[in-house]
């Protein structure tokens, strides 16, 4: 099994309580629901800053990151049909996919 991160970018930031609460339901149901091949969970992200060799940005850009989880699939196919199901997508955000490499550290 080949690890891959899943990186959260944007996404509606402004949800009521009741819209908070249904997005956490449908968001606890999909991790839920991808058993053992989550990793980690991950954690949700905010006040991003872009650090560069001579300047930070703040904001994170006109993309920023919202949040991060580690799966494991089978191929990057596998891992991108997980990964279709989130609702981070219905929220208009999108999922950056990375596959990890084996790095002696």
């Amino acid at each position: 099994m080949t690890k891959y991160l899943l990186a959260y970018h944007g996404g509606k930031t402004q949800m009521s309580p009741e819209e908070g609460q249904q997005h956490m339901q449908k968001w606890m149901a999909w991790m839920d629901g991808l058993g053992d091949a989550v990793v980690d969970r991950g954690i949700p992200v905010s006040n991003t800053v872009t650090v560069s060799s001579d300047d930070v940005t703040e904001g994170g850009g006109a993309n920023p990151l919202s949040g991060i989880t580690i799966i494991e699939a089978d191929s990057q196919e596998a891992a991108i049909e997980m990964t279709r199901k989130s609702p981070h997508l219905d929220i208009g955000g999108t999922i950056e996919l990375a596959q990890a490499m084996d790095m002696p550290m």
